[in-house]
């Protein structure tokens, strides 16, 4: 490890760090082993996390047959995950601030492994469904312990964005990965999808206790806990996501659905008073003074919010009237994935030059693009002229989109709220992928009305693309919106160049002007 100390430029109203930062790369330092070996077991975490959430959708039909269990039962081995999941990032984030990064990314690591063996033994369903909870929960704390460790350990700038892009690559290729690895799975057996991530859990598991920087939990956040912020955060956040996942089963008009969304809101108005008074909050509320964080956690809401509802109408529309199986989709969505794992060090390069506020609404655009080509389905659409061009599209639009959004939403964050920013940051993303993929399938069901002719599900699978490609549209204004501000921004600093400006540096300055 290099011992240079990195100096950061100060934000106002946010704390200065009192220690240096030994752990960390120094601008146009080359990277040592030990620091590429830390970066691989976060990447790997992020891996495992996102291959989990696509490796179990093609194994459902298996698990149902097998351990008996009803289509609304079956649900709830993928709803299970999401609810821990998405519940729980807040909670995770803010835990890693304040017990050490560091520690909370190896238990949670080591919870996500027994979890998976669990899930991977049990002979009944509601163990199943327990095993998969307990697996989302891990998964809330591992993912913002995980990007804050990378937040503080690399400085902003050229370093922290080659990280950042790698990262996100390693998640993309871990989703893409998965539908293709659990066809292959599932035609041996179902529980092989569950076990399979054991020994690759327990091996990073083993590199992180060796490789992880100690300083991520020597730098922690001061300050108590916030009991009363966190059960009613949590809460709110668990009730939500519970009831957009029921509402499609239960009537989106119904008392239960009305009354559960009422309980939720009423729950996250009290959690914003509770952290307006308390001396110790669980989200500072300060931290959304900062446009750039926003517009990054609105942004992040609206684009996984589409692509959730986008997967899982092409997933429907490919299987059930183009007639291609399990496989025959992953193969077909793959070619997105691998535009993602071959442009990581573009897009690193690219957000060096341009900064995350001119790249990410490039990348919006091109999904955007990628939804209204998909718009052209009927019953003979072939993989050249329809799913191809789309997928490319989304691809890059999401190797553009992502690491920007990770960039802006942790950008001038001080280092001991980087769990906090980390937390919100995939709080927005699961919980905008479980309202609009729950919208989506509400739209796609009213628009077929129950037939299964080709007519009637085309009837249904376009309003619910409109839903989506509509969806995108919104994140690509809020995008660009925060294109001009910030170009603006940098053009009343004096003595900044557009070249610099463009850059990490000037995002800094900009930001500092604020």
């Amino acid at each position: 490890m290099t011992d240079t100390t990195l100096i950061r430029t100060p934000v106002p109203g946010t704390p200065v760090p009192d220690a240096p930062v030994p752990d960390g790369p120094a601008a146009g330092t080359r990277w040592s082993p030990r620091l590429w070996g830390a970066l691989v077991v976060l990447c790997a975490a992020m891996f495992l996390d996102a291959l989990d959430v696509s490796m179990v959708g093609v194994a459902l039909p298996s698990i149902g047959a097998d351990l008996h269990l009803s289509d609304s039962a079956l649900q709830w081995v993928v709803s299970g995950y999401v609810l821990g999941y998405g519940g729980l990032l807040l909670l995770g984030g803010r835990a890693a601030d304040l017990l050490g990064r560091r520690r909370v990314f190896l238990v949670a690591l080591a919870v996500f492994a027994g979890a998976s063996l669990l899930g991977g033994l049990v002979d009944n369903g509601p163990l199943l469904i327990g095993a998969r909870f307990l697996k989302g929960v891990s998964a809330a704390f591992t993912a913002p312990a995980g990007l804050s460790i990378i937040t503080t350990t690399f400085p902003e700038g050229p370093a922290r964005n080659r990280a950042l892009s790698i990262y996100t690559t390693c998640s993309a290729a871990g989703f893409s990965l998965g539908l293709v690895i659990s066809g292959l799975l599932t035609s041996a057996g179902w529980r092989l999808t569950f076990l399979m991530p054991v020994p690759v859990a327990l091996i990073a598991l083993v590199a992180g206790v060796k490789l992880l920087p100690r300083r991520a939990d020597g730098q922690r956040a001061s300050g108590g806990y916030d009991v009363a912020g966190a059960v009613t955060g949590t809460a709110a956040v668990l009730l939500l996501v519970f009831t957009v996942t029921e509402a499609q089963g239960a009537g989106w008009l119904s008392a239960r659905t009305i009354g559960s969304l009422l309980l939720a809101a009423a729950l996250a108005a009290s959690f914003l008073l509770i952290e307006s008074r308390t001396a110790h909050p669980l989200v500072r509320l300060g931290i959304f003074r900062d446009a750039g964080v926003r517009r990054a956690n609105l942004t992040a809401l609206t684009l996984m919010g589409s692509y959730a509802g986008f997967q899982f109408v092409a997933t429907l529309y490919l299987q059930r009237l183009l007639g291609w199986s399990a496989l025959e989709t992953a193969l077909g969505l793959l070619p997105g994935g691998a535009v993602v794992a071959l442009s990581a060090g573009a897009v690193g390069r690219l957000l060096d030059r341009f900064g995350p506020a001119r790249v990410l609404p490039v990348g919006v655009a091109s999904m955007v693009l990628g939804y209204a080509l998909f718009l052209r389905l009927d019953e003979h659409s072939g993989f050249v002229g329809l799913v191809l061009p789309s997928m490319l599209l989304i691809g890059a639009g999401f190797a553009l989109a992502f690491p920007s959004i990770n960039v802006a939403a942790t950008s001038g964050v001080s280092d001991d709220e980087q769990g906090l920013a980390s937390g919100l940051v995939n709080t927005a993303l699961q919980v905008g992928g479980a309202i609009v993929l729950a919208v989506t399938t509400a739209v796609l069901t009213a628009g077929s009305a129950g037939g299964t002719d080709a007519h009637a599900q085309l009837a249904g699978y376009r309003p619910a693309l409109l839903l989506v490609t509509g969806t995108t549209t919104l994140g690509l204004l809020i995008a660009l919106i925060g294109a001009l501000r910030s170009g603006r921004a940098a053009a009343a600093v004096p003595g900044v160049t557009a070249k610099a400006t463009a850059g990490a540096e000037a995002v800094e300055e900009v930001r500092a002007e604020r």
